[in-house]
C-alpha cells in the first residue's frame, strides 16, 4: 500500500439510493433531501470532490453511518440545477474509490476523514489474460443486450487502462446495487475482472433463456390467435345453421366462472379437465349434456362460502324462548354448543336427535336454532327415502343421473355452514335398492364427513361445517350404528298447563292473523282452551290442538259475514265451545267410573306419547287354558304367561287351591283391538287383573300403574315414565303405582305432574295388590300358611318365602 493512500483528508459525503457511483463515471443525479443538497452546494462552493456512497437500504429516508456502505467514490460536481419543485439536478464524474475512515461531526450534512484506495495487481500477464476475455465477452453482452450503444464499445478500445477499463464496464452492467457494491469493493484487480466476469456470463445465461422464453410466448399467443379465429368461424357457422343464436359462448362462460369461484385444488383441477373435454365435444352429442350440467353441479356449490356470524348466548336463549315454550333439554344442549363455539375456532358440528311424538316442535324448534346461531337453515324430509342413491347420488354413467339429496339441499342452503334438519331419520326403509340409514352413516360422523363422496359428484366434499339436526318419533326405526353418531335427546309431550300458555302466546295469536282477526276480535278464555285439549284433541303435541283453534275461528268469520256485522267481538268460554265443533271426540275424566273386578288401568307409551290402557280378565269354566286377545305382541303376551305363573306361585298364601287354574279357562282382552300393542311394562297390570278376577276384589279405578313383572315377583324398571305420568294426569288418574328403580326418572317428570299425583315405587308384586285392589274393612288379601304345606308345594318352595 503506497504512502499516498494511507493520507487522509475530510470531505462532505452524500447517500445515493440503488445506484452506484464508479471512477470515471459521469452520471446526472436527482436529490432531493436536505442534507445531501447542503453537501452538494458545499462541494460546489470550495471547488472540492464530494464522497458518494450507496445507502444499504433505500427505504430509509435519513440513514445513519451504520446504514451506508464505507467504500465509495469521489466525484467533482460539474454542474447543478434547482428545479421548481425545491429539488436540485447534479451533473457529476466519479474520479476515484475512496473508504471512510471516520466521520466527523457537522451540523448541515455527512462529512468524513477519507483515505484513497489503489487497484492491487500482483500478476500483470494474467492481469492482461483476464483484460482480453473481458473485451470479448463485454463486446458480446453488448451485442445481446440492445441497451447499450454502440458508443461505448467504441470507447473501451481507447481505453488502455485496465482498472480504468473494469470500472467503466461495471457501470454499465445492469447489475442490483449490492452486486455493483460488491465489485467496487474488490481491490485485487484480477478478482474484480473476475467477479465482472462472472456477473456478466450469468446475464447473458438469463438473456437467453428470456429470448427462449419470449419466443414460445409468441409462438403460444400465434396459436391462441388462431383457435381464435377459428372459434369466431366455428360461431358464424352455428348462427348459420340456427345454432347459439343469441351469439353466447357457454362453455367461455363455464370457463369464467371456474375462474372467478374459489374452488379447492382438486377441484378446480377436476373442473378444468372436464371444460376441455368439453371443448373437444361435438355440440349436439348426448355426452356434452351430461360434462355441462356436472360443471354446474360443481359451481353451484359452496365450499368455501360460509355465513359468518357473531355468537350472542343471551339473544340466541332469548330467540329460542320467544319461539317455543318449554324444550329445556335441547335449548340447554344449543346454548352449550353455541358458548363452546365462540371459544373455539373450529369446532366439528354437533349432531343431535331430537326424538319425540308428532307435533311438539322438532321441526320448528331447528329454525328457531339457525335464527339463533344466525345462520342459514335447510331441511330434508327422509320419510319413505328407501334408495340409497337417493342420499349418495348415481353415477355419472347412468341416464339422468344427478346428485344425492344432501348435495342437493347443500346447493340450496349456498353456504358451507347451514343448520341442516333430517327430517323423519326413523320413517326410512329397505329393498333391493340398498340401505340409506348406511349411507348417512358417513354423513353423520364427525370423523368422516369432513370427506363425504357423492357418486355423482365423485369428489370429496366437507360437511363438518354443518349443525345437523335429526328428527324421529321413536328411536326403533333407527339402526344402532346411526344412533350412536348421534346425541340423543327426548322431547316428552306437553302438559294441559303447557299446552294453555302455549295457545295463549303462539297459536292464538298466529290463527288470528291467518284467519284475518284483529286481536281484539276473539277473546278465548282459559276454560274454553282447556275444554278443548280435555274433549277435542288426544295427543303429546299442539297439532291437531292448533288445527281445532283454526276450526273455531273459521266458524265464527262465517258467522259474522253471515249475519254482516265486521265489527262484532267473539268469547270463546268452555260452554260455547260445544256450540262451534260439535259432540265431543273424547270423555274427560277417570278411565273408568267405579271400581270393577278383573279391569285395571295401565299405563302405555305409544309413538304420540302416552295413553291410558285398560286390561280386561274373566274367568269361564274350563281346562285350564288361557287366552290372550287385543293384537299383542310376543313379549306382551309372554307377560300374560309370567303374570299367570306368578299367580299360580302365589294361590295358597291368596287361599287358593294349588291346582285352582285347571278347572277355568282365563280370557285377558286388552280393548282397541285394532291397534298392535306390544311391550313388558303390563306384566304388573295383568298380574293384578288376574288376582282381582279369581278373587272377585274390586280394583281401585283411581289408581294406574306400569312395570314389567318376573317370575319372582319382581317389579322391573320401565321406560317412557313421563309421558306415561302424562297421560294418567290427563284421565284425571289421582295415584300411581311405578317401579321402584324408575324412582331416580322422576327428575326429569315436570314438577307440577308430580304434584299433581301420588306416586308410590314399589318392589315387589305383594306391594301392587295390596295398593290396588280393594277390601273389605278388617280383611287380608294374604294368608298365613304352615310351613309344612309350603315345604308340600313345589311351586311356591322355588319362589319368594312366605312374609
Amino acid at each position: 500500500m503506497s504512502e499516498k493512500s494511507m493520507q487522509t483528508s475530510l470531505y462532505p459525503v452524500m447517500s445515493l439510493r440503488d445506484i452506484v457511483v464508479f471512477p470515471h463515471m459521469v452520471a446526472p443525479l436527482v436529490v432531493g433531501r436536505s442534507k445531501s443538497i447542503r453537501a452538494l452546494e458545499d462541494a460546489m462552493e470550495k471547488r472540492t470532490e464530494i464522497l458518494l456512497v450507496t445507502q444499504q437500504d433505500s427505504t430509509v429516508d435519513d440513514p445513519s453511518e451504520d446504514e451506508i456502505y464505507r467504500v465509495g467514490t469521489l466525484a467533482v460536481v460539474m454542474q447543478l440545477l434547482r428545479l421548481p419543485d425545491g429539488t436540485i439536478k447534479a451533473l457529476i464524474e466519479g474520479k476515484r474509490k475512496a473508504e471512510i475512515v471516520s466521520f466527523v461531526p457537522h451540523s448541515q450534512f455527512m462529512q468524513a476523514e477519507v483515505r484513497l484506495v489503489e487497484d492491487i495487481t500482483d500478476n500483470t500477464q494474467q492481469v492482461e489474460v483476464f483484460v482480453r476475455r473481458l473485451r470479448k465477452q463485454f463486446a458480446e453482452f453488448a451485442d445481446a443486450h440492445r441497451k447499450i450503444p454502440r458508443e461505448v464499445l467504441k470507447s473501451l478500445d481507447k481505453i488502455t487502462e485496465s482498472g480504468k477499463l473494469a470500472d467503466v464496464i461495471s457501470a454499465h452492467l445492469p447489475l442490483r446495487s449490492a452486486e455493483k457494491q460488491n465489485i467496487l469493493e474488490i481491490v485485487s484487480l484480477p478478482k474484480r475482472i473476475e467477479k465482472i466476469l462472472e456477473f456478466m456470463h450469468r446475464e447473458m445465461e438469463l438473456a437467453a433463456l428470456e429470448k427462449d422464453i419470449n419466443t414460445r410466448t409468441k409462438k403460444q399467443m400465434g396459436k391462441t390467435q388462431r383457435n381464435y379465429f377459428l372459434g369466431e368461424k366455428v360461431k358464424v357457422i352455428q348462427n348459420e345453421m340456427g345454432q347459439n343464436e343469441d351469439g353466447v359462448d357457454e362453455i367461455g362462460e363455464l370457463e369464467q366462472a371456474v375462474k372467478k369461484k374459489t374452488l379447492p385444488k382438486l377441484v378446480r383441477d377436476k373442473a378444468v379437465k372436464e371444460l376441455k373435454k368439453l371443448r373437444n365435444m361435438p355440440p349436439m352429442s348426448a355426452e356434452t349434456t351430461v360434462v355441462r350440467n356436472y360443471v354446474d353441479c360443481i359451481l353451484d356449490l359452496p365450499w368455501t362460502k360460509k355465513t359468518r356470524a357473531k355468537i350472542n348466548i343471551v339473544k340466541a336463549e332469548k330467540i329460542l324462548n320467544e319461539d317455543h315454550f318449554g324444550l329445556e333439554k335441547p335449548k340447554e344442549r344449543i346454548l352449550e354448543y353455541l358458548a363452546v363455539q365462540a371459544q373455539v375456532k373450529k369446532l366439528q358440528g354437533p349432531i343431535i336427535c331430537l326424538v319425540g311424538p308428532p307435533g311438539v316442535g322438532k321441526t320448528s324448534i331447528s329454525k328457531s336454532i339457525a335464527r339463533a346461531m344466525g345462520r342459514k337453515f335447510t331441511r330434508l324430509s327422509l320419510g319413505g327415502v328407501r334408495d340409497e342413491a337417493e342420499i349418495r347420488g348415481h353415477r355419472r354413467t347412468y341416464v339422468g343421473a344427478m346428485p344425492g339429496k344432501i348435495i342437493q339441499a347443500m346447493q340450496k342452503a349456498g353456504v358451507a355452514n347451514p343448520v341442516f334438519c333430517l327430517d323423519e331419520v326413523d320413517k326410512m326403509s329397505t329393498d333391493f335398492r340398498g340401505d340409506p340409514s348406511s349411507a348417512l352413516l358417513e354423513v353423520l360422523d364427525p370423523e368422516q364427513n369432513n370427506a363425504f363422496n357423492d357418486h355423482y359428484l365423485d369428489l370429496d366434499y366437507d360437511l363438518s361445517d354443518i349443525f345437523f339436526i335429526t328428527t324421529a318419533n321413536n328411536l326403533e326405526g333407527i339402526p344402532l350404528p346411526l344412533q350412536d353418531r348421534m346425541e340423543i335427546i327426548r322431547l316428552n309431550g306437553y302438559t294441559e298447563e303447557e299446552k294453555q300458555q302455549i295457545a295463549e302466546g303462539f297459536l292464538i295469536p298466529k290463527q288470528l292473523k291467518v284467519n284475518g282477526f284483529k286481536e281484539d276480535d276473539i277473546t278465548l278464555t282459559r276454560g274454553g282452551i282447556l275444554e278443548i285439549v280435555r274433549c277435542y284433541t288426544r295427543e303429546a303435541g299442539v297439532r291437531n290442538f292448533e288445527r281445532t283453534i283454526a276450526s273455531v275461528f273459521r266458524k265464527i268469520a262465517r258467522d259474522r259475514l253471515k249475519i254482516n256485522k265486521k265489527d262484532k267481538k267473539y268469547k270463546v268460554t268452555a260452554t260455547s265451545v260445544l256450540k262451534f265443533l260439535g259432540t265431543p271426540k273424547f270423555r274427560y275424566g277417570l278411565a273408568e267410573e267405579r271400581d270393577e273386578v278383573g279391569l285395571v288401568t295401565g299405563l302405555a307409551w305409544t309413538s304420540v306419547g302416552g295413553e291410558l290402557l285398560q286390561i280386561e280378565t274373566t274367568l269361564m269354566p274350563g281346562t285350564g287354558k288361557m287366552i290372550v286377545t287385543g293384537k299383542l305382541g310376543d313379549v306382551m303376551q309372554e307377560s300374560a304367561q309370567a303374570a299367570l305363573s306368578y299367580v299360580r306361585s302365589r294361590a295358597m298364601r291368596l287361599g287358593l287351591a294349588s291346582d285352582f287354574y285347571q278347572k277355568l279357562d282365563i280370557h285377558i282382552h286388552v280393548p282397541e283391538g285394532a291397534i298392535p300393542k306390544d311391550g313388558p311394562s303390563a306384566g304388573i297390570t295383568m298380574a293384578t287383573a288376574l288376582v282381582s278376577a279369581i278373587l272377585k276384589l274390586p280394583v281401585n279405578h283411581e289408581i294406574a300403574m306400569t312395570g314389567e313383572i318376573t317370575l319372582r315377583g319382581r317389579v322391573l324398571p320401565i321406560g317412557g315414565l313421563t309421558e306415561k305420568l302424562l297421560a294418567a294426569k290427563r284421565g284425571h288418574i289421582k295415584t300411581v303405582l311405578i317401579p321402584k328403580e324408575n324412582e331416580r326418572n322422576l327428575a326429569d317428570v315436570p314438577a307440577n305432574i308430580r304434584r299433581s299425583l301420588t306416586i308410590h315405587c314399589l318392589d315387589n308384586v305383594d306391594e301392587v295388590l295390596e295398593k290396588a285392589l280393594v277390601l273389605k274393612e278388617g280383611e287380608e288379601l294374604f294368608k298365613e300358611v304352615s310351613l309344612e304345606s309350603v315345604i308340600g308345594d313345589i311351586t311356591v318352595s322355588s319362589h319368594n318365602a312366605p312374609h
